[in-house]
Order: C-alpha cells, then structure tokens, then sequence
C-alpha cells in the first residue's frame, strides 16, 4: 500500500516532470561551511528553479529548539517564518534531466516519516533517481583544491558514475537516513559530499560550494554558471588566507597540511584526491561523525 504525502503542502498544481533527479541538501548537521545548501541554491538560482512545494514543519520539527523567527515588512506587519524544507523544480533543456531540488533544514523529529513522506512526494513526482548533498570539517588546507567524495550502493550508478560504496559505520543524520530510505525504496541514490578545512569550522565555503555544484552538473549533464561563485570562492580562500596569517601556530599547521596534500599527489597516482582514495575520505568522515555525535 502506498503512503500519500499528506504532510506536503502544495502552492499550486502539481507539474509534470520528465523523469527528473530529486537533489537534497540540508542546514545542519549535514552542511559543514553551509556547502551543500550553498551548491544546492546555486543550482536551483541557474536552473531557473520553481517552487511547487514544502513539508509541513509541524510534525518533524522541536519547536523550543528550532524556534519560528518574527519579522516586520516595511509597513511595520508582523510575519513569522517557520523551519522550511522547500521543493522546487527545473524544466532542464535535454530530455531526461529535469530537477527537484529540496533545500531544508534538518528535522528533528520523526525522522523515518520524514523520509517516507519524501519517497511518496518522489513517486508523485515521477522520480527515477536521487542525489543527496552534504558537507564535513575535514583536516584539509583552504588553499587546495577542495576533494569531494561520492558512494553509492547501486552497481549501475557506481558504473556510471565511477563511484565506490560506502564503508561508514557510526552516527549519521538525515542524509544517511534518506539515502537508505530512497535505496531501499528502489531509487537509485547517489551521495556527494566536500571537505571543508576543520580550523575554519564557521566560516560558510563557497569554494566546498563550488566543487559540489561541478560535481553534480557533470552528474546531471547540465551546465550552471559559475562565476559569481568562483569569484566568492577566490575572496574566501584570500581572506582565510590572512587570518591564518595572523596566527603563527595555525600557519604552521596548514602549511603541514598543504605538505601532506601535495605529497600524495606526488606519489603513484599524482592526481588522486578524496574521490580517487575513497578510504582516506571515508576515514575523515567517521572521524567527523563521531566527534559532532
């Protein structure tokens, strides 16, 4: 028996769709440097993404922990806005590869009806496959290159996609949980994930951002542009560029890390990266789930 989305609220008729990728990303847990909801809203800005849907908060949101903010318009009204996770669709040019794009917040409660729900609103959708988004503090240095590493458990996305399955063990958020849900739900699911450096664990990354945002058009054989973001990518490595500057003791540590990095570049394989070493990416991300559970 299927379940009906019935905490799906509809702003309008619900549109059709040629076998379209749903794209998740959330704030939170799963969103190092605000990375992956960057890339996700990038996406959504370049695709000329509409907005046809959100999930009722009420079920899956602690209201005293997420609380509504209250703000005024400029004739001084009162508005509140909720915690939102919004859907939006892009009607892409190239038959096959039309967008739902969900950008959210990462629930709180309820989280296997959370996912159910999702995997109902898919099928409404006419959804044939699933890529989810996320972001970890990883001992990386800003001034590399940003390594982004991509699982999945399904044979033909890993031959498609040149992907490895996921070894992780341990705590995980809504990401891993959808993943799993959408797997055995029968939808092909992939997860793509950047590093973000663990010293600047506050500052939002455009640059982790962008490698997403390249990542996922190569997956979706869809152009965005890209300059706005390179060139916030570019202002942030120089800014963190000076603040590391200014501390001899972080200066210090990421010029070990710009070392280790170069030198396993410079080993058999001098191009290899997180994605091309999938175990020492798998390693940092344990690391980070078990120290933020």
């Amino acid at each position: 028996m299927s379940i009906e989305p019935i905490h799906v609220r509809w702003s309008g008729p619900k549109p059709q769709l040629d076998r379209p990728t749903l794209i998740a990303a959330f704030e939170g847990w799963n969103d190092a440097g605000d990375a992956a909801t960057t890339a996700a809203s990038h996406l959504a800005g370049c695709w000329g993404c509409e907005p046809v849907a959100e999930i009722d908060p009420e079920p899956f949101f602690d209201f005293t922990a997420s609380r509504p903010m209250v703000s005024l318009d400029d004739s001084k009204a009162r508005h509140l806005t909720w915690p939102v996770n919004e859907l939006r669709v892009a009607r892409l040019a190239e038959p096959g590869i039309d967008a739902v794009i969900l950008i959210g917040t990462e629930p709180q409660l309820r989280w296997r009806t959370f996912s159910e729900q999702l995997i109902a609103l898919a099928a409404s959708l006419g959804v044939t496959r699933v890529v989810t988004l996320g972001a970890l503090l990883a001992e990386v240095p800003h001034s590399r290159d940003v390594e982004v590493y991509g699982s999945t458990e399904d044979s033909e996305l890993r031959a498609e996609l040149d992907l490895t399955p996921s070894g992780y063990e341990g705590p995980t958020g809504i990401v891993g949980v959808l993943s799993s849900a959408f797997l055995t739900a029968g939808y092909p699911t992939a997860s793509f994930w950047s590093a973000v450096p663990s010293y600047m664990p506050a500052a939002p990354s455009p640059k982790a951002a962008l490698a997403l945002v390249k990542r996922v058009c190569a997956v979706m054989r869809a152009p965005a542009a890209t300059f706005d973001l390179e060139q916030r990518a570019e202002t942030y490595e120089q800014e963190i560029t000076r603040i590391v500057a200014e501390d001899d003791e972080t200066a210090e540590y990421v010029g070990r890390l710009e070392k280790a990095w170069d030198a396993s570049r410079e080993r058999s394989r001098p191009k290899a990266s997180l994605h091309d070493d999938p175990d020492r990416l798998v390693a940092e991300v344990e690391q980070f789930l078990r120290d933020s559970g």
